[in-house]
């Protein structure tokens, strides 16, 4: 294909930030799309002073995966960017492998930015990887974030992931590496039909005939993003007139929710339970249902590690008292990834549930203006069978309750999920 490399440039640079991090990393594997990122960041690096650094991740599954890394790196010193391979060497052989190795990945490229003082990285991700995610995604019936497929921009463990290249064809980004005379690795996993993206690739080949091809497919997938911003956003506002948060939990007013589109409803939902009880992946949609359903008729339900209790006219959605109820913390630490408990100095003092063996030592849980069963799963201070404090349930004796900060503003959540 014929292809104009100030061009190329000029499409990338357009979907990066302006101005670019002072310090910009990019993850690179030595396939055509990362490899051609590379070259192509580090002519942005150059013209606009910018330190540029690259990694790479091993996942030592197969015998070639140093040699390319090294490769890499090779690369990387030829053009003056810093390079480093990071391994994985966690997988025990369960588990869906890409799924395994797709997180693996995620998890060293940000702890290896925050090491190198990086809050962003750059990924090789191309329109064909768009269109591929849409076809998988259709065909397990997605919904608008499902089809949206890959965002442009999202944040993981407190690092900004860009994929700048995703209105870019794969085959432009190999015509421009042929032109430079740049070599690129090509996995054999990637002509492995056992993988779906790997089937969704090769169907994706024969739909050109009915006019469905890498463009258009990315070009839905970029109707959809637009789609699903404009639902977060109502469903945002929405939240803020009926959902009101208390002390970590969420007071739900089921009049004004049951009025909403369900589409609204479950977003809420669904981001009500990731911003209490985290996860990476949100419940599947039968699931929702059913605790919408659960909402609108004042049924109590749980739902990925939270329970919903229907109080007159409100519904409360919490943490699950079964599913921290083994969750120990010092004081001054992370409990539930979200907590921190700070107070006088206690010996032997430990974080972990209220529980019923600790609401049962407090004269009034009820003014802290929850339901009892809510107040099982708060944080609590404990000297041996002792409860020394919990201070969301009403007793403080000093102590205090903090929620982590990345964690705290649940409208934020809504538009990220």
């Amino acid at each position: 294909m014929t292809f104009d490399a100030d061009t190329l440039r000029a499409e990338l640079r357009a979907c990066l930030p302006d101005p670019l991090p002072r310090r910009l990393g990019v993850a690179v594997s030595g396939g055509g799309d990362s490899t051609a990122l590379m070259r192509l960041l580090a002519d942005l690096a150059q013209h606009e002073q910018i330190d540029l650094f690259a990694a790479t991740v091993d996942h030592g599954l197969r015998p070639e995966s140093a040699d390319e890394a090294l490769a890499v790196s090779t690369l990387a010193q030829r053009w003056d960017i810093p390079h480093e391979t990071l391994t994985w060497q966690g997988w025990d052989g369960t588990g869906n492998l890409q799924d395994q190795a797709r997180r693996a990945r995620y998890r060293l490229l940000t702890a290896w930015a925050r090491t190198k003082g990086l809050n962003t990285i750059a990924l090789g991700h191309t329109a064909d990887d768009q269109a591929e995610t849409v076809l998988m995604r259709l065909a397990r019936a997605a919904g608008v974030s499902g089809l949206s497929a890959m965002a442009s921009a999202r944040k993981e463990r407190g690092v900004t992931l860009l994929r700048p290249l995703l209105a870019t064809t794969r085959a432009s980004l190999r015509a421009y590496l042929r032109a430079q005379d740049i070599p690129w690795v090509d996995d054999p996993s990637n002509q492995d039909q056992r993988f779906d993206r790997i089937k969704a690739r090769k169907a994706l080949s024969g739909l050109d005939q009915i006019g469905i091809t890498v463009e258009t497919l990315s070009r839905v997938a970029d109707n959809l993003a637009q789609a699903r911003e404009a639902l977060a956003h109502y469903a945002r506002e929405s939240a803020l007139r009926f959902v009101r948060v208390v002390d970590g939990d969420l007071c739900v007013d089921r009049d004004g929710f049951d009025g909403l589109p369900q589409e609204i409803r479950r977003r809420i939902v669904v981001a009500s339970v990731f911003w209490i009880a985290g996860g990476e992946y949100p419940s599947r949609r039968k699931a929702v249902d059913r605790v919408l359903d659960a909402i609108s008729s004042g049924q109590t339900a749980t739902l990925g590690g939270c329970i919903l209790i229907p109080e007159n006219k409100k519904t409360w959605i919490c943490r699950e008292l079964n599913a921290i109820s083994n969750e120990v913390a010092h004081p001054a630490e992370l409990w539930d990834r979200r907590w921190i408990l700070t107070g006088p100095k206690a010996e032997d003092a430990k974080i972990r549930a209220l529980g019923e063996d600790g609401i049962l030592q407090l004269e009034d849980w009820r003014s802290a203006g929850k339901p009892r069963t809510a107040l099982l799963s708060t944080p609590a201070v404990w000297a041996g069978g002792t409860m020394v404090a919990a201070p969301l349930a009403g007793f403080a004796n000093g102590w205090q309750a903090e929620m982590r900060s990345e964690r705290s503003d649940f409208a934020a959540v809504i538009l990220s999920h």
